[in-house]
């Protein structure tokens, strides 16, 4: 990666961390279980907290928002930034109630056990305000710029990043995620608006592609990423409305996807009862009249 661009996290839930000569970003925000190694790794890096001023929300999903309970309060000069509609989410007592609940489901699937919350002031309340974020808003770190696109679709609150100097492109989960070789796609609130966003992000010049999920991709497969992410986008309608016709309901097809997503990605992060939320709300798009 670029000086002054830090991976942080693990494999399936990425954070980054952008230098500027003022200030640093911390930009999306992992699950709340990455909290120990996360702090390993600004210890084993000698990054310094105090440089941290930034945190960035991509998304209001639970998955993009772990860290920022415990890191505002933890460090009260940190700015939370969000989109409008993320903010709304997060004021939300039942989307709140989902992003507690669903972190520890997923704790449990990927550690094993949850024991390592417990120490930790994790869990989000309605305590963290932050700023706004919107289409042309501007992150200044000093000698680096952070951009801020709306790229709805795969959730109604998504934001992305870009990096003009780095020629890095922070889409979060707006593109496709990058699992092994593959590139999987969840428009859970609208297909529709998930391909513009794609057009929209099509027009950078992507050296670096820092996904929120499996790492960051760079070189050739960076520059066509988002190309890639269409096709893959493509993929996934054509699988759902088969999927739709073949099992003539909703709840059939979502069961059916789910199975197959697990016989061919067994050790996939999310647990199963949640993608089973996301593979109905992609097939409820489809629905053809009639099929419930």
């Amino acid at each position: 990666m670029d000086e002054g661009l830090w991976l942080l996290g693990t494999e399936e839930s990425c954070v980054y961390l952008l230098e500027g000569k003022r200030s640093a970003a911390l930009i999306s925000a992992g699950m709340s279980y990455i909290l120990p190694d996360f702090f390993d790794q600004l210890d084993a890096w000698g990054i310094s907290e105090d440089r941290i001023e930034h945190l960035i929300i991509l998304h209001a999903h639970f998955d993009h928002v772990g860290l920022v309970p415990f890191l505002k309060r933890k460090w009260p000069h940190l700015t939370v930034y969000a989109s409008a509609r993320g903010w709304n989410v997060l004021a939300n007592p039942k989307a709140i109630a989902v992003i507690n609940d669903f972190t520890v489901m997923v704790c449990r699937r990927m550690r094993g056990r949850t024991d390592m919350l417990d120490s930790l002031d994790w869990q989000w309340r309605f305590d963290v305000q932050g700023e706004t974020l919107r289409e042309g808003s501007v992150i200044d770190l000093g000698d680096r710029v952070l951009e801020i696109y709306e790229t709805p679709g795969h959730s109604s609150c998504s934001i992305s990043a870009y990096a003009p100097q780095l020629r890095a492109l922070f889409p979060s989960d707006a593109a496709a995620i990058p699992y092994r070789e593959e590139y999987v796609v969840a428009a859970g609130s609208s297909f529709e608006k998930y391909g513009q966003s794609l057009d929209r992000m099509a027009g950078f010049d992507v050296k670096t592609l820092c996904a929120d999920h499996y790492g960051c991709i760079t070189g050739e497969e960076a520059a066509g990423y988002i190309s890639e992410s269409k096709a893959a986008a493509d993929r996934m309608i054509d699988r759902l409305q088969a999927a739709l016709r073949q099992e003539g309901s909703v709840a059939s097809a979502a069961r059916k996807l789910v199975a197959l997503h697990y016989e061919l990605r067994p050790d996939y992060f999310v647990h199963p009862e949640i993608l089973l939320r996301t593979y109905t709300q992609m097939l409820r798009q489809f629905l053809p009249a009639g099929l419930t």
